[in-house]
């Protein structure tokens, strides 16, 4: 499979892989339950091959886009050889991007930044062995760094996505998280440099095809961008917003109303690519009684698939990104989007009224991104606030040796603490450097979540 004829057609694919369209995918790639899995999300029954549901709009030509989109930023890793940290699983990759691609994915999207700086050539890798015809691929210009907002470096991190990639052409190409550091600083990483001007040029020359943005923080940014638009400055053909039914009206830290974010976008005939549509596992690792909820109106569905039908169903999407990292995600949500059944009203209404019973528990807003690592001290910081999350979701955060169980959730969340990040990456490792926080796309003190963490483990430590 590493070399593959350019005009092979579909079947005579599906016959190399071993897959035909009656076959059940579960005898060929497990879906036994592994880390990462959740309560409620496996796959069920046959995954088609040809049912997948596509979105296309006037404004960008003869693009037939996949509304289920790959998100690259949650690669799957092996430890590293040298015994320093992950490596990306490579053979992991291939195997998860050839059966996306046969069942009909067609979009992927990275950036220079994903998976610690390896992501764009790990797909690059996975994606070279497929025709080029066969799909898109989007990246960024990810030029956080006060490093790289002059004109000359942030060019050679564009240019530098194209090796890469292994590819002569971007299909989607967005200036990343515009928001973030409010406008002085998307000025000067976008505009005072003449990088619009000169990504525009590249979009004339055909190098770029789609030239958009994704948007976290400064909702004064992602207004300017708007107007740049409405006065003819810049023509965007796409943008990326996070969306899903808890921030349609309950956004938190750096995110806004994905409500007021969709309708401007909507209102211009801007397509709308979505991140997010979990808010990074979350809307899958619910608590008990919101599974119970979820599972009474469809037993047979998965809880995500909740949160993906909701991010699909509005006209004006896209495509909906999903960072699957596991078979058993990527089988799922194929299922949902083979074909997407858009939501009914009373169905939306259904997800809002279980949004506001999902606020009175308080987690917190981590997605997951890893954009905090790595931490200098080697702290893993997603680890840690993840484990949180699920504890908290579990009902496993005591709040004092009264309670009811208490022994019972002291135990979950210590064990459960130990086997999830190692003592030596625990948060009481943490000395307050704040070298995290400036990168999170929530806004999360993340210092602070540490040191409370920490006293609360400590606390349960110390009391029986």
């Amino acid at each position: 499979m590493e070399k593959r004829n350019k005009h092979m057609n579909r079947r005579d694919f599906l016959r190399i892989v071993g897959i035909t369209t009656v076959s059940s995918t579960a005898a060929l790639y497990s879906c036994s339950s592994k880390e990462g899995s959740n309560k409620g999300n496996k796959a069920l029954g046959a995954i088609p091959t040809d049912k997948m549901t596509y979105r296309s709009f006037s404004s960008l030509g003869d693009d037939k886009v996949s509304i289920l989109g790959y998100g690259c930023m949650r690669w799957p890793t092996v430890p590293a050889s040298d015994g320093k940290g992950d490596m990306i699983d490579q053979d992991a990759v291939n195997e998860l991007v050839d059966y996306a691609i046969v069942h009909g994915v067609n979009y992927f999207d990275t950036s220079p930044v994903y998976v610690q700086g390896w992501s764009e050539k790990s797909t690059g890798i996975a994606l070279k062995r497929h025709p080029r015809e066969s799909f898109h691929i989007a990246t960024k210009l990810s030029n956080f760094h006060p490093d790289t907002w002059n004109r000359e470096n942030s060019i050679a991190m564009y240019r530098k996505s194209f090796k890469e990639l292994q590819v002569d052409y971007i299909d989607y190409y967005l200036l990343h998280m515009i928001g973030g550091g409010g406008m002085e600083q998307f000025k000067k990483r976008y505009i005072d440099n003449g990088m619009i001007d000169f990504l525009v040029k590249e979009r004339e020359a055909g190098r770029i095809r789609r030239l958009g943005w994704s948007f976290h923080g400064d909702i004064k940014v992602y207004d300017y961008a708007l107007q740049m638009h409405d006065r003819g400055e810049v023509h965007w053909d796409f943008v990326q917003i996070q969306l899903n039914y808890i921030d349609w009206k309950h956004a938190s830290g750096s995110n806004f109303k994905a409500e007021y974010l969709y309708n401007e976008l909507a209102k211009r005939n801007i397509p709308v690519v979505v991140m997010e549509p979990l808010l990074g596992g979350r809307l899958s690792k619910v608590p008990d009684h919101i599974v119970a909820r979820l599972k009474q109106r469809e037993p047979d569905n998965s809880v995500a698939s909740w949160a993906f039908r909701y991010a699909g169903s509005p006209e004006d999407v896209l495509t909906v990104l999903s960072g699957m990292t596991y078979m058993e995600h990527l089988q799922d949500n194929i299922r949902t989007y083979s074909p997407l059944v858009s939501l009914t009203d009373e169905e939306t209404q259904f997800l809002y009224d279980t949004a506001d019973l999902m606020m009175e528990y308080p987690t917190i807003p981590c997605n997951d991104c890893k954009y905090c690592m790595p931490c200098p001290y080697g702290i893993d910081i997603p680890a840690i606030l993840l484990h949180y999350n699920k504890c908290v979701n579990e009902e496993n955060i005591p709040d004092g040796s009264q309670d009811k169980n208490y022994r019972q959730a002291r135990r979950a969340f210590l064990v459960g603490y130990d086997r999830s990040v190692p003592k030596l990456r625990q948060a009481n490792h943490c000395i307050g450097c704040n070298q995290c926080s400036p990168h999170c796309p929530q806004t999360i003190d993340i210092p602070k979540e540490l040191h409370r963490i920490d006293g609360f483990v400590e606390q349960l430590k110390q009391t029986l």
